[in-house]
């Protein structure tokens, strides 16, 4: 078997994912009856990554409507799924939730369909 140089080791480890440098470790702990405290260093950062990446819930507030209602009033009824009236109750009470409890992506997409429609919007 030829014999890797450092630099492509390191080339081959910029390649790998985070879990898969970190199963590389355990099996070099394994076959060679060490321990890297350097492995606790590697999963440190993906963990706080994950933390990092926002709120798993949030809420869709519209804060005005803007200059043209009857757009509001369309998009928020195909958001939400209410009637007409409904729909226009809810955007005449504005500041109000349209949406509560949702992913972020989910509430980046109403916030984009509300904003073409002229309205204000804020994800909390």
């Amino acid at each position: 078997m030829a014999k890797l140089t450092k630099e492509e080791i390191i080339a081959s480890l910029k390649e790998m994912t985070v879990v898969e440098v970190f199963d590389l470790v355990k099996a070099i702990e394994d076959e060679f009856g060490v321990t890297a405290a350097a492995a606790v260093a590697v999963a440190g950062p993906a963990a706080a990554a994950e933390e990092n990446e926002g709120p798993a819930e949030v809420n869709l507030i519209l804060k005005s409507v803007g200059a043209s209602k009857v757009p509001v009033i369309k998009a928020v009824q195909a958001i939400t799924g209410l009637g007409l009236m409904d729909a226009k109750k809810l955007v005449d009470g504005a500041p109000c939730a349209i949406k509560e409890k949702i992913s972020p992506t989910e509430a980046e997409e109403h916030k984009k369909v509300l904003v073409e429609a002229g309205a204000e919007v804020e994800i909390k």
